[in-house]
């Protein structure tokens, strides 16, 4: 689903980024991401959105390249920011439209997506109002509707759980097990990592641009360690 292989971005005038990073991503994985701040994980996830370029390395994405297939890459994927940039001048509706429009849902498929992911996460009375007036915790909803109702075969998603309440955590990931179940794969960073350790079946530990450990998560945090001991370990 997701091949990175040898991926280097490196910010000019410093040396942060990512440097030699490679990882597989396989269908039905939730696949956590975990570091330090300033480690890397957002810049690899931009780089597999296709928002940052990268200077060395390939990505593909569902047997495309991204380099050579941008488009048809992006349109397998959804990825959702640590702090989504939302257009505050839309209502919640009139965004999830567009970003309909975008993956060319029909207008029955729009309708039930819409109707069903709202009334779950519980926004269907704020969807006629402007977005410029929700809480942070709704935003990160409405982002999180407009990246599920589509269906992506790789879901990208940075510090997906921070801003959301219990239920709304509990519902993304549902729907993260229902989307991997059907054959999709979730590819996330988070500093949340008892949640990681009980959701994830795989783990990526990144430590100033460079992997320093990964695998499946039962042998990443075996021998009685939990993921957050090991953490603490590789990253001194």
């Amino acid at each position: 689903m997701l091949i990175i292989n040898n991926l280097t971005k490196v910010y000019k005038g410093s040396d942060k980024g990512v440097k030699n990073l490679s990882l597989h991503v396989e269908p039905g994985d939730i696949f956590a991401f975990i570091g330090h701040n300033g480690a890397g994980k957002t810049t690899t996830l931009r780089c597999i959105a296709g928002i940052h370029g990268f200077d060395e390395g390939s990505i593909t994405i569902a047997g495309l390249s991204l380099s050579e297939n941008s488009l048809a890459c992006r349109e397998n994927i959804a990825y959702i920011p640590d702090n989504p940039d939302i257009y505050e001048y839309l209502t919640g509706i009139q965004y999830l439209n567009f970003i309909a429009d975008i993956f060319r849902m029909s207008a029955d498929e729009r309708t039930r997506k819409i109707e069903s992911l709202a009334s779950e996460f519980e926004i269907t009375a704020s969807l006629g109002d402007l977005i410029s007036s929700y809480s942070h915790g709704m935003k990160q909803k409405l982002a999180l509707i407009s990246a599920l109702m589509h269906s992506p075969k790789l879901l990208l998603l940075d510090e997906p759980f921070v801003g959301l309440d219990p239920k709304a955590s509990l519902i993304l990931k549902n729907h993260m097990k229902e989307l991997c179940a059907e054959g999709g794969a979730i590819f996330f960073s988070t500093h949340v990592l008892d949640v990681a350790e009980k959701l994830c079946n795989k783990v990526a530990i990144i430590k100033d641009g460079r992997l320093i450990a990964e695998g499946k998560m039962e042998d990443i945090a075996a021998n009685g360690k939990s993921l957050e001991d090991i953490f603490m370990e590789v990253v001194k």
